[in-house]
């Protein structure tokens, strides 16, 4: 069986947005949303039963110093601190900053487990190879992660944008997706083995979360993504929440949900923390 050293869950934020096509500010997004956990508006308590305020169950290790908007220097800086966190045998949740993080979070988790099911909650499936002239881009990550066998298996759920070309990109790498129209198959998906689950907050509605740079109407409700995320049994590694742009928040309002989601991975990281060894193996 594999356990999590400690019983905790490790937290850092990674305040990069220079990889966004459209609007920039989710760099600001890691503070508001640790604000918006400790508010005293609504309590440290999981669905799952959960206590999250109780002593040492989150560990905050702040936010990464971003200094350079080379991507380069950004995604190295990224993948040793979160190596560095994983090599103490714990799961990490990032707080992004815009979904390009995820590629260089993934090449660290990828030192740490043979074999990885990467999870993807968004409205968009960022499969292009490149956008803007840019293979960078918060809209091209899963093609990196893709290429590089990153991940042994990409769910993606929520989809309602999707293009030819990333269409194209899905059947090219394998990619299962569980557009809006039929978001609710994914309840009942046989998932095993590591998980890392991976959430733009623009799968919600925008509705339920207006603090967001890229407006798809038809989206998920809060309600709906938490029956998803507490549908994975299988252990919980990792997790980012990216995409939140402050700026264009609407009182408080997507930063209580960021705030709610963290909650409730955190929590489910904690409750599915077993499994076989076959088929979530770490590195050594």
């Amino acid at each position: 069986m594999i356990n999590h050293v400690g019983g905790y869950v490790s937290l850092i934020g990674i305040p990069l947005d220079f990889n966004s096509s459209y609007l920039q500010g989710a760099a600001e997004a890691p503070d508001v949303i640790r604000r918006a956990l400790a508010c005293d508006s609504s309590n440290w308590w999981s669905e799952q039963g959960v206590n999250l305020g109780k002593s040492g169950l989150i560990v905050d290790e702040g936010n990464l110093a971003i200094s350079s908007e080379h991507e380069s220097d950004a995604f190295e800086l990224i993948v040793s601190s979160v190596d560095k966190i994983l090599s103490r045998k714990v799961p990490l949740i990032s707080l992004g900053g815009d979904h390009s993080i995820s590629y260089p979070i993934l090449r660290a988790f990828k030192k740490h487990y043979d074999q990885l099911t990467v999870i993807h909650f968004d409205a968009h499936p960022d499969l292009y190879d490149e956008l803007l002239d840019n293979r960078w881009s918060h809209a091209s990550p899963f093609a990196r992660v893709m290429e590089e066998g990153l991940a042994s298996r990409l769910i993606q759920v929520g989809i309602r944008t999707l293009t030819g070309h990333q269409h194209e990109q899905a059947e090219k790498f394998g990619v299962e997706i569980f557009q809006m129209t039929n978001w609710e198959q994914f309840l009942d998906l046989d998932i095993s083995g590591a998980v890392y689950i991976t959430i733009d907050l623009d799968v919600l509605d925008p509705a339920f979360a207006p603090g967001i740079s890229h407006y798809e109407p038809g989206g998920m409700s809060v309600r709906e993504l938490i029956r998803c995320l507490h549908a994975i049994r299988a252990p919980i590694v990792g997790a980012d929440i990216v995409e939140f742009n402050p700026a264009r928040d609407y009182q408080g309002q997507t930063a209580m949900v960021g705030a709610k989601l963290l909650k409730e991975v955190a929590a489910g990281i904690l409750s599915n923390a077993t499994t076989d060894k076959r088929q979530c193996s770490s590195r050594k």
